[in-house]
């Protein structure tokens, strides 16, 4: 399989505290994490749709790489709890 980006899928942004500006800080957390092959010549960033075919344009794309153990989770460890069925089953063929 070609290189793999994993993308968030965001939650509506989450009022968080005031900073000293006065302006709410707003921290949103992943809805649903997917995986997206890599866009052409930059493996760093997300191609135009995931493997479960939304699209990526909206998405935030995760810190780091997926893992490259063998039988090691493409997403990160926290989040699997949110993780696209739809995605995980391509990724495991």
């Amino acid at each position: 399989m070609s290189e793999i980006v994993v993308v968030y899928e965001l939650d509506k942004p989450v009022s968080g505290h005031t900073s000293a500006a006065g302006s709410p800080d707003a921290e949103r957390f992943p809805r649903r994490v997917h995986a997206a092959p890599a866009a052409p010549g930059r493996p760093d960033a997300a191609g135009p749709r995931t493997l479960c075919g939304k699209d990526t344009f909206a998405m935030e794309k995760a810190h780091g790489q997926p893992p490259e153990r063998p039988g090691a989770p493409w997403y990160p460890a926290e989040y699997a709890s949110v993780v696209c069925p739809d995605c995980d089953a391509v990724m495991e063929i």
